[in-house]
């Protein structure tokens, strides 16, 4: 049995995990990190870029398809694609394969010492790691937790055969004709989309009154329009009852209490995902929860002394990014450094059709914070750039305190817009006021523009609409 000793040992090689040790490496912190998988992650491997190759794909097929069809008004057209998936899905797993080798290069650049193989703790300074070469020990002086979240599994549809989680879907040889998806969050209708536009006849069942239900209704609403236009049928109040005896429908209880059955040749189950807690020893260091997840305070530490987690086992929101500020923050505060988690916003992305951008409070939450709010809203249908791409549906909207203008929050739906989240961001970052928005000179022709007319909306005095 071998031994070796470190400063940090971070569990975990996820976007948290592997951006924390490199930081921690660069800052001259010897660092050891333990992955069971490829470096990167669900969001690497599984989960954020194969989801987003798959998009894009099917955005071009789609293209094509209505090229094809004589309905383009740019005057182009040409004959009937194909789509040979199994050569996408390759595609794909060549850009993942890509950054999986980037990320093993960035962390042997900063002389992090990679450790493969399954992490069991021992205490609060030990662990023991199963390699392929037999058991490695691991003592740290701080230990940081990055395990990171699984999709959460149905007891009357576990995954196996044509129930699929959405890890299965990023990976399948053929397109399924006919596709049930349980769940109307942002994974299921990202990949239901992108499914419908490559040919599936796309059903989409959930629990709640409404899709997408953690956006607002107006936020949405572009959305659901698209979803009428790709012939998706949304079942919503409807719960899902479980597998057809011939394995070929998904049995749906719908929202007036009715039996139905939805014919599938796959299930795509996504309602949700849970911190991975279990499996790794913790029961050894008995950490305060805060419920499913790992309680932490403003610096990521826990319950127990040199013990930080970071990422989804953390709790909401499961973003890559929040994970990676995290990390980030951890390293520095392990080098020395003074370090906090204070971030006024994180912004979220959904990439469905058109995309859905949210940075900080919600007009509700404004009032219910502020009291009195300015709200501007611009619509892309008065964006030149906006009307040259196609993507007239969707508006920006900025929210701001109504006595000093601070802006506390900012969203958009639109065609490429999550490219936008970036400068909500930094606006919240920075503490902008609907002046600095509006006098901050936007590139014409852009969408970008409309983030400057919403905020001069909110002023009074909108130029363009």
């Amino acid at each position: 049995m071998k031994e070796i000793s470190c400063k940090l040992l971070v569990v975990g090689a996820g976007p948290g995990g592997y951006v924390c040790a490199i930081r921690a490496g660069q800052l001259g912190v010897d660092t050891v990190i333990v992955e069971a998988g490829k470096p990167g992650g669900t969001c690497l491997n599984v989960g954020c870029i194969p989801s987003k190759a798959l998009i894009h794909a099917a955005e071009e097929f789609e293209k094509v398809a209505h090229m094809a069809g004589g309905k383009s008004a740019l005057g182009i057209a040409v004959a009937a694609p194909t789509l040979d998936l199994a050569k996408t899905v390759s595609w794909k797993d060549g850009i993942v394969s890509r950054l999986n080798s980037g990320v093993a290069g960035l962390l042997k650049k900063a002389k992090v010492k990679t450790v493969q193989g399954w992490a069991t703790f021992r205490d609060g300074k030990t662990v023991e790691v199963e390699t392929e070469t037999g058991t490695q020990v691991i003592r740290a002086e701080t230990i940081v937790i990055a395990t990171g979240s699984a999709p959460v599994e149905l007891p009357l549809l576990p995954f196996g055969g044509p129930v699929i989680s959405s890890t299965e879907a990023l990976a399948l040889g053929d397109v399924p004709k006919k596709l049930a998806v349980v769940g109307g969050g942002y994974i299921g209708l990202e990949l239901g989309m992108a499914f419908a536009k490559m040919g599936s006849h796309f059903t989409v069942v959930e629990a709640l009154p409404r899709v997408l239900a953690q956006y607002d209704a107006e936020l949405t609403r572009p959305v659901l329009k698209r979803l009428g236009e790709l012939g998706v049928e949304v079942m919503a109040g409807a719960t899902a009852k479980g597998l057809s005896t011939k394995g070929d429908a998904l049995l749906v209880e719908t929202a007036d209490g009715k039996n139905a059955k939805v014919a599938a040749d796959k299930i795509l189950v996504t309602v949700g995902r849970k911190p991975l807690t279990e499996g790794w020893g913790l029961e050894q260091i008995d950490l305060d929860m805060a419920g499913k997840f790992i309680r932490i305070d403003d610096q990521c530490r826990t319950s127990m002394r040199g013990i930080h987690a970071i990422g989804d086992v953390t709790g909401e929101p499961m973003l890559a990014h929040r994970a990676m500020v995290q990390g980030e923050m951890v390293a520095e505060i392990v080098a020395g450094h003074k370090r906090s988690w204070d971030k006024r916003a994180i912004p979220a992305i959904c990439f469905t059709d058109p995309e859905l951008v949210t940075a900080g409070l919600s007009p509700e939450e404004a009032k219910a914070l502020a009291g009195e709010i300015k709200i501007g809203q611009f619509p892309f249908a008065a964006n030149g750039r906006a009307m040259t791409k196609q993507g007239e549906d969707g508006f920006v909207r900025v929210v701001a305190r109504a006595d000093n203008h601070l802006v506390l929050g900012i969203q958009a739906v639109g065609q490429g817009v999550s490219e936008l989240s970036a400068a909500f961001g930094l606006a919240l970052e920075m503490g902008a006021r609907l002046e600095d928005i509006a006098g901050t000179i936007h590139a014409h022709p852009t969408q970008g523009e409309g983030f400057q007319e919403a905020a001069l909306k909110a002023l009074g005095h909108a130029l363009h609409v």
